[in-house]
C-alpha cells in the first residue's frame, strides 16, 4: 500500500495497435427494465474501471449503458486524435439511446466521467433523473495535472499504481487506473473551476478519503453549484482514487442502487 505516481513502464507489455481495444475495455450494455443507468469512465481510463458497478446493477433489473470514450482502451495514438468534444458527444449519445427505451435516466461517473454526467444534467435537464459521482474531477487541483499533456497520451496503456487503489484486484492493463489528465480533461469539456450550472437533479457523491489524483478543490467547485439539501457526500475509508474497483466498491454499489430505487418515481 506504498504510495507511488503513475506507472508508464510498458515493459514486458504486448504491443497494441491503434484503434484495437485492449481487453477488458469494451463498451458494456445491459438491457433490463424501464429504469436506465449510464456509467461514464474516466480520463485515460477504459470500461474496465465500471465493469464491475454496470454489471451489478443491471444483474438488479436495470437497463445500463456504459461507453467507451474515443481514443481510450486502446493506443496513445488514438487518444492524442480525440478530446473533450469528442468524449461528450459519446455520452450524450449513449444518454438518447437509453433515454430512448427507458421511462427514466440516472448518470453515474468516475472522475473526469463525474465532470461528463454533470454537463449531461445541465444540458438535459429534467431527462436526467439523479447524479451519482464518484471522486468526481472538476478542478486541476493536483500535481499532476502538470503532466496532463504529455501523460494523458502516453500513459493509455499503463497498469493501475499503487497510489489510485489499495486493492490488488483493480491492477490491470486495460487502463491507467489513475486519471493523470483529470483537470485537462475537465478544460476540455468546458467545465474547468467552474461550479456546476443548472443542475437541479439529487446527487450522490462517494468521495476517497484518500485520493492521489483528485484534490480537495473539486469538492468545493461541485458543493459551490449545488443546493444545500440536494447533495449527499459518503466517504470512502478503504479505497483510493478508482473506488469502485477498491475495497469500498460494494458500499458504493449498494448505495447507488438504493439511490435509484429511492428517486426513481
Amino acid at each position: 500500500m506504498a504510495d507511488g505516481g503513475a506507472s508508464c513502464d510498458d515493459t514486458g507489455m504486448s504491443p497494441v495497435l491503434p484503434g484495437v481495444v485492449l481487453p477488458g475495455a469494451e463498451p458494456f450494455e445491459a438491457e433490463g427494465g424501464p429504469v436506465g443507468v449510464l456509467l461514464c469512465h474516466g480520463f485515460t481510463g477504459s470500461p474496465q474501471s465500471l465493469r464491475s458497478w454496470a454489471e451489478y446493477l443491471a444483474s438488479q433489473g436495470l437497463s445500463v449503458s456504459l461507453p467507451r470514450l474515443p481514443g481510450h482502451g486502446t493506443s496513445w495514438q488514438d487518444m492524442a486524435r480525440t478530446g473533450g468534444q469528442d468524449w461528450y458527444t459519446e455520452v450524450d449519445v449513449a444518454f438518447g439511446a437509453l433515454a430512448s427505451r427507458c421511462e427514466q435516466v440516472f448518470v453515474f461517473g468516475l472522475s473526469m466521467g463525474g465532470c461528463l454526467a454533470l454537463r449531461l444534467a445541465e444540458v438535459h435537464g429534467s431527462k436526467v433523473r439523479g447524479l451519482v459521482l464518484v471522486n468526481p474531477s472538476l478542478a486541476p487541483d493536483t500535481k499532476l495535472f502538470l503532466l496532463a499533456r504529455h501523460s494523458s497520451t502516453s500513459c493509455v496503456r499503463c497498469p493501475a499504481s499503487r497510489a489510485t487503489s489499495r486493492s490488488r484486484a483493480s491492477t490491470s492493463s486495460a487502463t491507467t487506473g489513475a486519471d493523470p489528465g483529470s483537470g485537462y480533461a475537465a478544460q476540455a469539456v468546458g467545465a474547468d473551476d467552474q461550479p456546476p450550472r443548472d443542475v437541479t437533479q439529487p446527487v450522490l457523491v462517494y468521495r476517497s478519503t484518500v485520493d492521489h489524483v483528485v484534490g480537495p478543490a473539486s469538492m468545493r467547485v461541485l458543493l459551490a453549484g449545488l443546493a444545500g439539501g440536494q447533495v449527499t457526500v459518503r466517504e470512502c475509508p478503504d479505497s483510493y482514487h478508482v473506488a469502485t474497483l477498491d475495497n469500498d466498491a460494494q458500499a458504493i454499489f449498494e448505495g447507488s442502487l438504493k439511490f435509484v430505487n429511492d428517486h426513481a418515481s
